[in-house]
Parts: C-alpha cells; sequence; structure tokens
C-alpha cells in the first residue's frame, strides 16, 4: 500500500508553516514609554544592589548620627524619624511601578510561552509527517522483502 498520495511531503508542511516570530523583539515594540520606564525601574529597584546601596545609606546615616562627634551631626537623633518616613514615602511610591513593571514582564513571559508552544505544535506537524513518510518506506521495504524472497 502507498502512503504517498495521503501523507503530505516535507516541503509542503514548510511551505503551510507560518513565519518564527521573536516574542521579545515583538513584545519591547509594544511597550509604552511609562511601560518602558516602569520596567527599567522594576529591574533597578528590584536588584540586590539597589538593596544593599539603601542598607548601607540607612547604616551610615544613622550610625553618623548617633556616634558620630555631636558637632558634626546634621541629622540629631529626633531627625532621623524624617528619614523613616521619607524612606516610607519612597518605598509607597515605587510599590506601584515595580508592581507594573512585574505585570509587563508577566505579559512577556506569557507571549514567550505561547511562542514556545507554536513552535512545538509546528514541530509535532513535522514529526507526524516524518514518522508517516518512515512508515510508508518500512512498508515498501516489506513488500520488496516479500517479493525478494518468493523469487
Amino acid at each position: 500500500m502507498n502512503y504517498k498520495h495521503i501523507l503530505p511531503s516535507l516541503e509542503e508542511v514548510i511551505q503551510a508553516r507560518k513565519p518564527l516570530r521573536n516574542a521579545n523583539r515583538e513584545h519591547q515594540e509594544s511597550l509604552t514609554w511609562s511601560e518602558r520606564f516602569a520596567v527599567f525601574i522594576h529591574r533597578k529597584v528590584g536588584s540586590l544592589g539597589f538593596f544593599l546601596l539603601l542598607i548601607t545609606w540607612t547604616a551610615a546615616w544613622l550610625g553618623w548620627n548617633i556616634f558620630g562627634p555631636l558637632d558634626m551631626r546634621f541629622d540629631p537623633a529626633p531627625a532621623f524619624v524624617i528619614w523613616l518616613f521619607a524612606s516610607n514615602i519612597i518605598q509607597l511610591s515605587l510599590l506601584p511601578v515595580i508592581m507594573l513593571g512585574q505585570n509587563v514582564e508577566g505579559r512577556a513571559a506569557e507571549k514567550r510561552s505561547q511562542n514556545d508552544f507554536e513552535i512545538n505544535e509546528r514541530a509535532e506537524e513535522e514529526i507526524k509527517v516524518i514518522i508517516g513518510h518512515l512508515e510508508n518506506q518500512n512498508e515498501l521495504l516489506l513488500e520488496a522483502l516479500k517479493k525478494i524472497e518468493r523469487s
């Protein structure tokens, strides 16, 4: 039995497929300036370097104003509360920007995931065609062997 008429050729499968997309580039191009800014802040503020900078700055500020010479302290003890208040305001204002950055990054991950799924589907179709052709060749070889054995 010959399956050549039933099975598409690999060339037909390749011609029928959609062109590959770069999901990362598509996502970057779709971002507005505010989303790009949010992603930038999200990546910078969400880094260990920024965290260490804040910890170091706060420890130095507090240490100098508690243990430094009295005449050189620029922010005596009660004023440190203002620094804590200011840092809380900064944190509260950065929180929505960081969350927006996470949402944008999440959308990018979803697009990459969808792209991976499409590529996997395409590969599965091509594998089916290749297996079909291999089965066809196997049957042709078996028929040829039977003919050889008969003669």
